[in-house]
């Protein structure tokens, strides 16, 4: 028989013999024991020796043994108790440090601004000792001028009970300003009293930052306003500049034009004919100042742009119509320099919506860069093709040395001519200029797709005409 069997078996001889001795069971007798110490306990009577004196062994070994249970539950009780007094501490500490130490400072306030608490961090961040706060107004810590805007966010908080988020300046101990921002909230404490909690932290290198950036802002301002200015004296004097060029310089083209026409037709009103050596400086007269004349056009026209002058007349214009001017204006440029120009050969209706002259002029730039600047014998492809329901893009592609990805960076750049100064062909490096701005205007976009050796595509794209 198993140890446990043998208490067990001896436990219920003790309670049969406790039966028949008192006459109760040994629940009966606890909870007579029970009620009676109880009601001694109530009259503060000890217990009388003849009634102990009146129990039974087995009846005091079992109310013994219950006794020495109930003391065992006791001290596990107590030591439980100790357990969590011990943890509860614990958490206490680090609430404490926790608090304490924390990167911004806290304050437990009255109704009427009275700091109770605060944290180590509220009294380093004002150079004091924690308890030189306590038990003094918040307000006298606050710049004057900024006094109003403590008192209205108080108030707003008690009376609407919602969360204060404001920035104010305060002083440090020894009177030097800083900015806080101060958030406040509102709850009671254990005894039920309105008490205000407040989270303050230093901002004085964020507003030092923002009071730069604003400084620079403005600087910066008053610098594009300067700029402006300066762009549109600039543009008026170039937009004035041109016109006054062009008034001599047709008068030169139209005198070189006469001066030609009358060698060819042999006839000088009696002056003899201009020798070959004369010829060939008027022809030089003439290529001059046709280049001259361009460059002139083109200026104005980015003078006039940047200026905002420009007016375009926007409309439905057949894509068919303005390809076939373009083809019969560039196939003798072309086959002066012996490069083969293929044009669409499908009729296809396209419209889009563009002024008629100014995309006609971006097309003709775009074509007459593609034959300059092409490799002897080669050829200029122009199409177009719809990339959306909306949108239809138009491309040039040549077959010269195309562009390196540096000089791709640099395109559309003013006077930029990508280092084709030093070769024979002539330009300004304004024509793209112009070219990007007019498409931009028409809600167009233009761009371009190269690698160095393999030529270059030049694309713009435009909006369709619906219907």
């Amino acid at each position: 028989m198993s140890a446990d069997n043998e208490f067990t078996g001896q436990k219920k001889n003790e309670r049969e013999r406790a039966v028949l001795l008192t006459g109760h069971t040994p629940v009966d007798i606890n909870s007579l024991h029970r009620q009676q110490a109880e009601a001694r306990l109530l009259k503060n009577t000890p217990l009388l020796s003849e009634e102990v004196a009146a129990l039974s062994p087995e009846a005091t070994r079992y109310l013994l043994h219950e006794l020495g249970v109930h003391q065992i539950e006791l001290e596990m009780q107590n030591e439980e108790l100790r357990e969590s007094q011990l943890a509860l501490d614990a958490a206490r500490e680090r609430y404490f440090d926790l608090y304490d130490l924390a990167p911004v400072g806290y304050f437990a306030m009255s109704e009427h601004g009275i700091i109770r608490q605060a944290n180590l961090t509220a009294a380093s961040l004002f150079g004091l000792v924690r308890s030189a706060l306590l038990n003094q107004p918040l307000s006298h810590r606050i710049l004057n001028e900024d006094q109003d805007i403590y008192y209205l966010h108080r108030k707003r908080l008690i009376e609407g009970g919602e969360m204060q988020s404001f920035e104010l300046r305060m002083m440090k101990d020894g009177g030097t300003p800083f900015w806080v921002h101060l958030t406040m909230t509102m709850a009671h404490d254990a005894d039920g009293a309105l008490e205000l909690r407040v989270v303050l932290d230093d901002i004085s290198e964020r507003v030092l930052l923002r009071q730069n950036l604003q400084t620079k802002n403005a600087e910066l301002e008053r610098a594009i306003i300067v700029a402006d200015k300066a762009n549109q004296a600039k543009s008026d004097f170039l937009s004035s500049m041109s016109h006054e060029l062009r008034t001599p310089l047709h008068a030169i083209l139209g005198f070189g034009q006469l001066l030609k026409g009358d060698s060819v037709a042999g006839t000088t009103a009696g002056s003899p004919l201009p020798t070959l050596e004369q010829n060939q400086s008027i022809d030089q007269i003439l290529k001059a100042g046709w280049h001259l004349l361009e460059l002139i056009n083109e200026i104005l026209d980015l003078s006039v742009i940047e200026a905002g002058k420009i007016v375009l007349s926007m409309e439905a214009v057949s894509l068919q119509e303005i390809i076939l001017d373009c083809e019969s204006m560039a196939e003798p440029m072309a086959q002066q320099r012996n490069i083969a120009i293929i044009f669409p050969t499908e009729k296809i209706p396209c419209f889009v919506q563009s002024d008629r002259i100014r995309l006609k002029q971006v097309l003709i730039n775009l074509i007459s860069n593609a034959i300059k600047y092409n490799k002897q014998g080669g050829t200029v492809s122009v199409t177009y093709r719809l990339i959306s329901t909306e949108r239809v893009r138009i491309s040039v592609k040549d077959s010269g040395e195309g562009l390196s990805h540096d000089k791709l960076t640099q395109l559309f750049q003013p006077f930029n001519r990508l280092g084709q100064e030093s070769l024979r062909e002539e330009g300004t490096g304004i024509g793209l200029v112009v070219c990007k701005k007019l498409i931009e205007l028409m809600d167009g976009a233009i761009g371009v797709e190269s690698t160095s050796g393999h030529g270059a595509v030049f694309w713009i794209e435009l909006n369709l005409v619906k219907n």
